[in-house]
């Protein structure tokens, strides 16, 4: 079983209300370990939990453009930082997430400009009512679990094999037999 952990962030009243939230999801056939944690200050200095983390969810109300420019600051300061701390690629991490959709008569954060700011910053962008679509918030954090899981497949490809055997090995070609 893998474990994701996942930051929530976003201004006060962006639908964000969760402190800390663990589930086992089944993704792909895979037991997974989620867990949400909203840090409620909102003080980007937490570098133990930003350590920790697998990625971001930052949250914005789509009636509020003041959240959505919260937000926009949130996922600077993540990139300034190159959130060095964060044991995960932040490629895969960052999730920009327009909360509200039910309030759509109200919107002051146009779905497109929302977009653009996604794509501009690298973010994966999903918009949503977490008061009245239930499914859809599952499905979202499913395919979220999804991403993560395969960049981390990804990015262990990567990696060079741990064995010193293996890399004295790759250096100096085959390890003979001993006499």
């Amino acid at each position: 079983m893998s474990d994701i952990k996942l930051i929530v962030l976003g201004s006060p009243g962006a639908g964000k209300s969760e402190c800390v939230y663990t589930k086992q999801m089944n993704v792909d056939g895979r037991l997974t370990g989620l867990e949400i944690y909203d840090p409620c200050s909102q003080k980007l200095s937490m570098s133990k939990e930003l350590s920790r983390a697998d990625g971001f969810l930052i949250v914005y109300d789509i009636s509020r453009r003041s959240s959505f420019v919260f937000a926009k600051t949130i996922i600077c300061s993540l990139r300034e930082a190159n959130v060095r701390m964060c044991r995960r690629d932040t490629e895969a991490g960052l999730f920009l997430i327009g909360n509200k959709q039910d309030l759509c008569h109200m919107r002051e954060v146009p779905q497109e400009e929302a977009q653009k700011v996604a794509l501009e910053h690298r973010c994966h962008y999903y918009e949503l009512s977490a008061a009245e679509q239930c499914q859809e918030v599952n499905d979202m954090f499913t395919t979220i679990v999804r991403n993560i899981i395969l960049q981390n497949k990804i990015k262990d490809k990567r990696r060079p094999s741990g064995s010193m055997a293996k890399l004295i090995s790759n250096v100096f070609g085959k390890r003979r037999k001993s006499v």
